[in-house]
C-alpha cells in the first residue's frame, strides 16, 4: 500500500527527532496523535507537550530555535495563528536580518473546518505572508511535503506549512494539466487543489477546457513560463483559488500574475464573514461545484 500525507508526515518527525531535534505543541500525544501524524514517541523522545497558552508557546520554540534545536512546531488549528503568530513574525522572522543570527523553524500549521466556529477553522496562511523573513508551502501529497521538509532542512528560515487534514489520507501526487488552448486556468492553493481536479474533470466532459496549475509555494511565488504561457492561451483567464480570505496570500499571488500576463486573473476564497458552529453558518473553502459553476459563469456557459 502506498504511503499517505499522514505517514510521509509521521515518518518525517520520527526521523527529525532521532537526529536530535524536537517537535513541540499542545496534546500532542493525546487520542489521536494530532489525526495520526505523529510517532508515538514521548518527551524522552524528543515530543515536548506544551500547556495551553499559545503565545508562550510560541516563545518556548523561538527559543529552541535560537538555541540550535532547529524545532518543529505543531499548531493544531491554523486560526489559533493569531495567538501564536508574535514571537514568531516579530523575532524568529527578522532575527537573521537584525542581528546576523538564523531561527530555523518548521511551523506545521493545520486546517480544518466544517463546524468548529469562528476561531480555529479554515487556511491563515496569509498571516504570514505579508511579512518577511517566512516561507510558506502548502503541500497536499507525500512527494510535496518530503520536499517541503528537505527545503526546511537545507536553509536558516522560519518555514510555515499550511496543512490540512483532509489531505491526511492522500497517497497521490498531483499533477499541472495544461492544454495548448484552453478556456479557463486554475490556480488552486491548499484544499481547493482536489476540489479543482474535480471540476475540471466534468467541465470538460461540457466541453469547457481547463488548466489546472497547483500551487504549492505560497512565498516566495514565481510565476514558471510554462504558467504564463497556460494562462496567456486561456480564452477567459484565470482564477486563484484558496482555502483562506481573498484579501491575503490568493489577492497579492493573482496581482503578481496579472503584472506579467495580460489577463484578468480572478480569486476565489473563503466568503468574506465570520464562520459558526451550525452548517448553515459555515464559511468552507469553494467546493467543485462551486468552482464549476463560477467557470461556466465567466465563460458565458
Amino acid at each position: 500500500m502506498a504511503e499517505t500525507v499522514r505517514d510521509t508526515i509521521k515518518e518525517i518527525t520520527r526521523r527529525h527527532l532521532s537526529q536530535g531535534s524536537k517537535c513541540y505543541g499542545q496534546c500532542l500525544t493525546a487520542v489521536g496523535w494530532v489525526g495520526g501524524t505523529l510517532p508515538e514517541l514521548y518527551e524522552e523522545d524528543g515530543m515536548i507537550e506544551l500547556s495551553m497558552a499559545d503565545v508562550a508557546g510560541s516563545g518556548i520554540v523561538v527559543g529552541a530555535a535560537l538555541a540550535g534545536e532547529r524545532p518543529i512546531y505543531v499548531v493544531r488549528y491554523q486560526g489559533f495563528q493569531w495567538y501564536n503568530s508574535p514571537i514568531v513574525a516579530n523575532y524568529a522572522m527578522k532575527s537573521k536580518e537584525i542581528w546576523g543570527r538564523p531561527c530555523p523553524l518548521l511551523i506545521r500549521s493545520i486546517a480544518m473546518e466544517g463546524g468548529i466556529g469562528p476561531v480555529a477553522g479554515s487556511s491563515h496562511h496569509s498571516i504570514y505572508q505579508r511579512m518577511p523573513g517566512c516561507k510558506i508551502l502548502s503541500p497536499m501529497t507525500p512527494r510535496e511535503y518530503e520536499y517541503a521538509y528537505d527545503q526546511f532542512m537545507s536553509d536558516d528560515s522560519v518555514y510555515y506549512i499550511s496543512e490540512h487534514r483532509k489531505s491526511y489520507d492522500n497517497q497521490d501526487e498531483l499533477i499541472n494539466v495544461m492544454h495548448d488552448k484552453a478556456d479557463v486556468t486554475l490556480f488552486p492553493i491548499s484544499i481547493t487543489r482536489f476540489a479543482a481536479e474535480e471540476a475540471r474533470k466534468k467541465l470538460e466532459k461540457e466541453g469547457i477546457i481547463v488548466n489546472v496549475i497547483h500551487q504549492l509555494w505560497i512565498k516566495p511565488f514565481f510565476l514558471e513560463p510554462a504558467w504564463a504561457t497556460a494562462l496567456e492561451n486561456s480564452k477567459f483567464g484565470g482564477i486563484v483559488l484558496d482555502d483562506d480570505y481573498e484579501e491575503g496570500a490568493a489577492s497579492s499571488i493573482a496581482h503578481t500574475i496579472m503584472m506579467d500576463v495580460d489577463k484578468k486573473v480572478r480569486t476565489m476564497c473563503l466568503e468574506h464573514r465570520t464562520a459558526g458552529f451550525h452548517p448553515t453558518v459555515d464559511n468552507l473553502p469553494p467546493n467543485a461545484e462551486q468552482i464549476y459553476h463560477k467557470v461556466k459563469e465567466i465563460c458565458n456557459v
